[in-house]
């Protein structure tokens, strides 16, 4: 089965209950990753993912639940970049007009082989080389 890499966006929606919709399809997204196994994460989006759930939304978790659920990904590949990936999502920012940090979500998903990108900050259907993003949240 393809890799789908996770955006942080996504991944707080998961653990956001004040997220309405979107928290019941982030959900169903994550729950269907855990299950086939074809989920992929990096360093990046858990940091990131680590100081939104604690510190940004309506009802921010403690911080040991953000760490269990940190630590229950170690199931999952996780993207760590070296140097080399650094340079090639500043390369990718710099072609497609993105944000570094959009650029590093690339970099990471080409790294681990991920056909699929889930994000609402990228334009849903647009393709980076083998990887396609997709909104779960347009119908």
């Amino acid at each position: 089965m393809p890799a789908e890499f996770v955006d942080t966006n996504i991944l707080v929606y998961a653990y956001d209950r004040t997220a309405g919709g979107k928290f019941e399809r982030a959900r169903e997204l994550m729950e269907r990753l855990w299950d086939s196994g074809a989920g992929v994460v990096s360093t990046q989006v858990l940091e990131e993912f680590y100081v939104t759930v604690t510190a940004k939304i309506p009802s921010p978790l403690k911080q040991q639940d953000a760490r269990q659920i940190i630590s229950d990904f170690a199931t999952w590949t996780v993207a760590v970049l070296e140097i080399r990936d650094i340079l090639s999502a500043s390369e990718l920012a710099e072609r497609h007009k993105l944000s570094f940090w959009d650029g590093l979500i690339l970099a990471a998903a080409h790294k681990e082989d991920a056909t699929t990108v889930w994000s609402e900050d990228l334009s849903h259907g647009q393709k980076y080389g083998d990887v396609t993003i997709y909104n779960p949240f347009m119908s």
